[in-house]
């Protein structure tokens, strides 16, 4: 009687058709793993990009809300050099003229364009100081056409509004309702 002995075990092409299976899996697994990774990153930096964009609006609103009135550029004129940016809003309060400007930064380490707060700056107490004004970027990476805008409503209701952009496709939008304490700011349209 003989008995046939058959190797058990795979084959080298079997083997091989393995190794190239996983080997494949292995390289879409550690791809999505980078992607999530980039999207993370991405995400990180909107949030800190929105905190940033809210806090800016947080202080034309407090300078807003201590204005008492909006003027002409031309009948006080803004007490910083605007360096060729364009006035988007121009405030008189008791501590000066404040001054919000949007246009290309003066240095470059800044993203894009700047929204600029010229004026007195603020007092450890929240309040206006009566020194010298300071030229300020508020923040960078601002849209080239609306970047910054202040849009009185029909309901006595002034929107203020941010949108930024970035070379990577990112775009914030950031919105902030005030109601002024006089008419006279915002007169309706």
């Amino acid at each position: 009687m003989t008995t046939s002995h058959q190797a058990q075990g795979f084959t080298l092409v079997e083997l091989l058709l393995a190794m190239v299976i996983g080997c494949g899996l292995t390289g879409v697994l550690l791809q999505a793993m980078l992607a999530e990774g980039s999207n993370g990153q991405r995400v990180g930096r909107l949030l800190r990009e929105r905190v940033v964009a809210r806090r800016a609006l947080e202080l034309v609103r407090a300078d807003l809300l201590q204005a008492q009135g909006k003027v002409d550029p031309a009948v006080l004129p803004p007490a910083c050099n605007l360096a060729g940016r364009t006035v988007v809003l121009h405030l008189v309060t008791a501590a000066g003229p404040i001054t919000y400007s949007l246009g290309k930064p003066a240095e470059p380490i800044w993203r894009g364009r700047v929204l600029m707060r010229c004026g007195p700056a603020y007092g450890l107490h929240g309040e206006l100081g009566s020194g010298t004004a300071q030229n300020r970027v508020v923040l960078d990476a601002l849209a080239s056409s609306d970047g910054f805008r202040a849009d009185p409503g029909a309901d006595g209701v002034l929107r203020l509004q941010l949108q930024q952009s970035w070379p990577d496709g990112g775009l914030l939008r950031s919105t902030l309702p005030v109601i002024t304490a006089t008419s006279e700011i915002w007169p309706t349209p």
